[in-house]
């Protein structure tokens, strides 16, 4: 299966609060259904857990600014314990026939040679006490 790096995003305490707004080019990789502007798909972590996320664009305006609904990614910042400046990554892995989306939760441990050091949170020390 070939992967795909769809995007990576510091998040702010609006990612935290609300919605997690997707960058308008990886909507290339989701098929919506012809006139649908709401999705949902399955994401699995690092842990192999699967989460379902619910991908919406608007109706109206000039581009169609994809967000994931709080309805869904909520329960995902909550379990993973995330907080403004963690990252998440989006993968999708593909052949022929099948899609396969995978989500990376990273909080940055440190800096090493002028370099930022992510962890997943799941490899953290306390992660789901």
């Amino acid at each position: 299966m070939e992967q795909v790096h769809l995007f990576t995003k510091k998040l702010k305490p609006t990612h935290i609060s609300h919605t997690l707004s997707f960058p308008t080019h990886v909507l290339q990789y989701f098929p919506f259904t012809e006139g649908a502007h709401i999705m949902k798909f399955e994401v699995i972590d690092a842990t192999d857990n699967e989460w379902t996320f619910c991908l919406s664009t608007r109706l109206t305006g000039a581009y169609p600014k994809p967000v994931l609904l709080r309805s869904s990614w909520h329960r995902f910042v909550e379990q993973k314990g995330l907080a403004p400046e963690d990252r998440v990554v989006f993968f999708m892995e593909r052949d022929d026939m099948v899609r396969r989306y995978t989500v990376r939760a990273q909080r940055k441990v440190m800096i090493l040679m002028g370099q930022d050091v992510w962890v997943d949170v799941e490899d953290l020390p306390l992660y789901g006490l």
